[in-house]
Formats: structure tokens, sequence, C-alpha cells
């Protein structure tokens, strides 16, 4: 039972006298009944202090718990505060973002109009350079056939420049001084 001397003597001495006996040496003999008397008590001394001792440790753990409850609630309120400040960060990585994304598409929309501008620059100029071409090729087409004729002629000119030793004759072209570049 795992019950020191002391405590059966205790209980036994707590016994009715009716359930104490004597041998003739004056020793103490414990009958059957105060036995059974005696192992009650004990066992229920011995389940009381289990309770109490389970309960003690049931105080302990809890007193453990409520402190691990509050680490971790701090640990939680940390991780909340991290996280609050990176979803901060976040938001304002994301509206510099959005502002950067919204003034190049105004650039772009500015380029755009600005290669328009000088598109319709460069048709306007285009078409008068059309105009003049035009004018011009039948200016240029007058002067090509006036020169020509004037090529033909000068071809029909051909000077007889005298003979040589062996009585050959040369003829050459009249050549004009800006002819020669």
């Amino acid at each position: 039972m795992k019950v020191s001397k002391q405590t059966i003597q205790y209980h036994y001495q707590r016994l009715p006298t009716k359930n104490r006996q004597k041998d003739s040496q004056g020793t103490n003999m414990i009958s059957l009944t105060a036995e059974r008397i005696i192992r009650d008590k004990v066992a229920k001394t011995l389940v009381a202090k289990t309770q109490q001792t389970g309960s003690k440790k049931v105080t302990k753990t809890s007193k453990e718990n409520n402190e691990l409850i509050a680490t971790l609630r701090r640990e939680i309120e940390d991780l909340k505060s991290q996280r609050d400040k990176q979803l901060a960060t976040k938001d304002r990585q994301i509206d510099h973002l959005t502002k950067l994304v919204d003034q190049q598409q105004q650039l772009q929309l500015a380029t755009v109009a600005d290669n328009r501008r000088l598109k319709d620059h460069v048709q306007k100029l285009s078409g008068q350079l059309t105009q003049k071409t035009n004018d011009n090729l039948s200016t240029g087409n007058d002067l090509f056939n006036i020169q020509d004729k004037k090529s033909k002629i000068a071809k029909q000119k051909i000077v007889k420049s005298g003979s040589n030793k062996d009585g050959i004759h040369t003829n050459r072209a009249i050549k004009r001084w800006w002819k020669f570049w």
C-alpha cells in the first residue's frame, strides 16, 4: 500500500477500543475488521492526496498554459503589426506604380498626338512638294527637250579641224566650259 508505519499507527490509535486488541506481551494486534477499516481510511487519504496532487498539477498546468497563451497572444500581435506594416508598404508601392503607369500612358498619348501632327505636316509638305515636282517635271521636260535639241544641233555642227599629216580628217564637237565637270 506504500504507507509508512506511523500512518498505520495513527489510524490504529483512532480506531474504537472494541476494534483494538493487544496480545499477552502488550503488542498491538490488528484484527481483520481493524485492517479493513485502516485500509479504507488509508485508501481514502491516498485518493484525496492524488486528487490534490492532480489538482496542483492542473493548477501548474493552467498557469503554464496561461503563460503560454499570453506569449502566443504577444507573438500574434507582433505578427499582425508586421503584416500591417508590410501591407502599408505594399499599398505605397502600388500607389507609386499606378502613378508611374498613368504618367507613362499620358506620355504615350502625347507622343501619339505629336506623331499625328508631324505626319499631317509631312503629308502637307509632301503634297506641296508633289505639286512643285509636277510643275518642275513639266518645266524640266521642256528644258530637257530644249537641251536635247541643242545637243543635236551641236552634234551637227562639227568643226572640221584641218587634216593630219596622213590626210585624216578629225571632227570635234564644240564643248562648252560648264560641261567639263
